[in-house]
């Protein structure tokens, strides 16, 4: 299993200041595990908290949202848990058991994170199951998209404007 972080493509916080959308790069530091992802984020000012975005190994990505005490998580991909330290500890604080050899290749987590910004869990299932043919960072700039700030993502992890 990788270690530390190892493999990260991108980790960046999306915050909502008055009606406009900020972006910040995350330290790598803050991407050992969920609970040390969602302390980083809880510093980040914002009317509904912080959305951390982290793409990895161009395989998986995960969202943490963190509003007051409340720290919600999607993970793309459960399988991701067997080879990266980061999606494992998604799967722990989601209290999912253990992976089984077999495990499809599945999303994980509160589909419903962000429904209050903009983007239903109907929606978001939608863009997972695209997510075959696409990768992290695809998937999460069509979630930056519908948020209102898929300028900025696409600047901040490279991706050509559309």
């Amino acid at each position: 299993m990788p270690d530390g972080t190892d493999g990260i493509d991108f980790a960046l916080a999306a915050y909502r200041e008055g009606n406009s959308w900020q972006l910040q790069e995350l330290v790598h530091d803050v991407l050992v595990d969920v609970d040390t992802l969602a302390h980083a984020l809880r510093r980040f000012p914002g009317d509904g908290g912080a959305v951390g975005l982290v793409g990895v190994d161009e395989d998986f990505f995960l969202i943490v949202r963190v509003a007051g005490t409340t720290t919600r998580v999607l993970l793309s991909d459960v399988t991701a848990a067997d080879e990266w330290e980061l999606a494992a500890s998604a799967v722990e604080s989601l209290g999912l058991p253990s992976l089984e050899e077999d495990d499809d290749q599945v999303p994980a987590g509160d589909l419903d994170l962000l429904a209050d910004l903009g983007l239903s869990a109907t929606e978001m299932g939608e863009l997972l199951d695209e997510e075959a043919d696409l990768y992290p960072d695809e998937v999460l700039s069509d979630v930056a998209r519908v948020l209102g700030f898929g300028e900025l993502f696409d600047e901040a992890v490279g991706l050509a404007s559309a």
